[in-house]
């Protein structure tokens, strides 16, 4: 019964992610966040260079091809949810794994 309450949360979860990533993200603010702010205030963006990964598939948080803002900005989120989310299993299997020889607070 545990084990359903998990994968009940788990996917619940993702839904969530995918849902927020996918169609809540395009009413996000358009508006710089505070580090690009003080910075065009305080004229230290007049440095600013392009990164060499300003070309990248998903630079801006678009998918570059598709040309629908909307669309473009939700694939990009997806895409970005299913990233972390494959990153953050491989890391939890092998941290996991690692236990499976862990020692007994008595072993020498």
């Amino acid at each position: 019964m545990n084990r359903v309450r998990t994968r009940t949360l788990l996917i619940s979860g993702l839904l969530i992610a995918l849902v927020l990533a996918g169609f809540v993200s395009f009413y996000a603010s358009q508006s710089p966040d505070g580090l690009e702010k003080v910075s065009a205030d305080k004229g230290i963006d007049a440095k600013e260079k392009d990164h060499q990964m300003k070309d990248a598939p998903l630079a801006d948080y678009s998918v570059k091809g598709v040309h629908n803002e909307r669309v473009s900005g939700g694939l990009a989120g997806v895409i970005g949810v299913g990233a972390t989310l494959l990153v953050g299993t491989g890391v939890f299997r092998v941290v996991r794994g690692r236990g499976n020889g862990a020692r007994t607070p008595g072993d020498a």
